[in-house]
């Protein structure tokens, strides 16, 4: 992991954060959507989400 300064440390957990609630928010959408084909792609888009989210957590030394 590269040394990074308490402004990067501020982005990084702005931007984890907005992944966190965009995934959740998909996956909300991909439980409610009647329609099959909305939901399947509403999952993916979590799903792209997630994948973001534990590469950054993975920046911070995060396990997930």
């Amino acid at each position: 992991m590269t040394n990074l300064t308490a402004k990067d440390l501020d982005v990084l957990i702005h931007v984890l954060t907005g992944e966190e609630m965009a995934c959740k928010k998909a996956r909300v959408y991909a439980n409610t959507l009647t329609d099959a084909a909305l939901a399947s792609e509403m999952e993916s888009i979590a799903l792209q989400h997630e994948q973001r989210f534990n590469a950054l957590y993975a920046m911070l030394g995060g396990k997930k």
